[in-house]
């Protein structure tokens, strides 16, 4: 045990300890109502590989490449894979070929393929194609918003709200995105008020799911804590998703988070594609892989077999010429 020491420094008290550091209270209660909650029993995996995963890449890829992709993530047991984006080639290049893509699909029965559709031009030409979900891309960022569709918020949800109505009205499910949920590349922090008054409003036209993204990344789980807290207020936690990109290596805690707030649904993409074409610095979503790897090794049920995903990834990381940024299908690799 080695010596004692002869002096020994007098131990704070709690109430000492909350007088001298008044956010130690708040910490705790934070981490009491957390650590209340119990983890979903089943969660759902949004495959978002396809489109937010593949839309960043330079160099165009083959459009039989993506349908190869989207056909070998249907055996996975995922019941959602986000196809493709019907927005203009001239903004996202590598979406160019959305109809092709989804009519060229082989379509599992127990699947939903939702697609992008910005606008009523895009909504239309989705519906030619074959769409039977959609989903909005709205923001928390008014400087985002800008950038991103090139309108504001208000005005973006002028737009959303035809496309959402004329969805209704063909029995057509609507998702619903809110982009920089925990920070945006041009204003920094974004209050947890303003990304759930976006939420609210998307929820109330029609979307029958909120996901919630961390663009950039630069979430932690005490943003992610504070954002749920807030949103969750206007909007039922059973019809929100989180969409977390992992730029400072914080998905996986931020999803955790989540999860123990009762988020059962789960933005990822397969070997980590992605990145936003609009947000600098951005790099690719969290692995599909990993996020079930944490899942199943926590005994949540996901319906998706890990093996086949991690070759669905090998086959896209392949045909992109890179390695895979699955830290799972790294591990897995090197076992082999």
């Amino acid at each position: 045990m080695g010596n004692v020491p002869t002096t020994v420094k007098h131990c704070m008290s709690y109430e000492q300890l909350i007088e001298e550091h008044p956010w130690l209270r708040r910490w705790l209660l934070q981490e009491k109502i957390i650590t209340q909650h119990k983890y979903p029993a089943f969660v759902k995996i949004v495959e978002v590989g396809p489109r937010d995963g593949l839309q960043n890449e330079k160099e165009l890829v083959p459009t039989r490449v993506k349908i190869q992709l989207i056909d070998m993530l249907s055996e996975t047991g995922l019941s959602a894979i986000e196809a493709t984006s019907f927005v203009s080639s001239k903004w996202v290049p590598q979406m160019a070929d959305h109809s092709e893509v989804l009519l060229g699909i082989q379509r599992a029965p127990h699947v939903q393929y939702p697609v992008l559709t910005p606008n009523m031009q895009g909504f239309q030409d989705a519906v030619a194609a074959g769409a039977s979900e959609v989903a909005v891309f709205g923001s928390a960022s008014e400087t985002f918003c800008t950038k991103n569709i090139n309108c504001s918020i208000d005005e973006s949800m002028s737009r959303f709200e035809e496309v959402i109505n004329t969805a209704k009205e063909r029995q057509i499910p609507v998702r619903g995105y809110v982009s920089c949920a925990l920070g945006c590349p041009h204003e920094g922090p974004i209050e947890p008020s303003k990304v759930a008054e976006v939420a609210k409003r998307l929820y109330d036209m029609g979307c029958y799911e909120i996901s919630l993204g961390d663009t950039i990344g630069i979430g932690t789980p005490g943003s992610m804590f504070e954002m749920l807290q807030r949103v969750v207020k206007d909007v039922p936690i059973n019809a929100i998703a989180v969409h977390c990109h992992d730029t400072y290596g914080q998905a996986l805690p931020n999803i955790l988070t989540a999860l123990q707030m009762g988020v059962s649904v789960v933005d990822s993409a397969v070997a980590g594609l992605g990145g936003c074409p609009y947000a600098q610095g951005s790099s690719g979503n969290v692995s599909t892989e990993d996020v079930l790897y944490m899942l199943h090794g926590m005994g949540i049920e996901t319906g998706v077999n890990l093996a086949k995903v991690i070759e669905a990834g090998d086959f896209i990381c392949n045909a992109l010429c890179r390695k895979t940024s699955s830290k799972v299908a790294q591990a897995r690799s090197r076992l082999q």
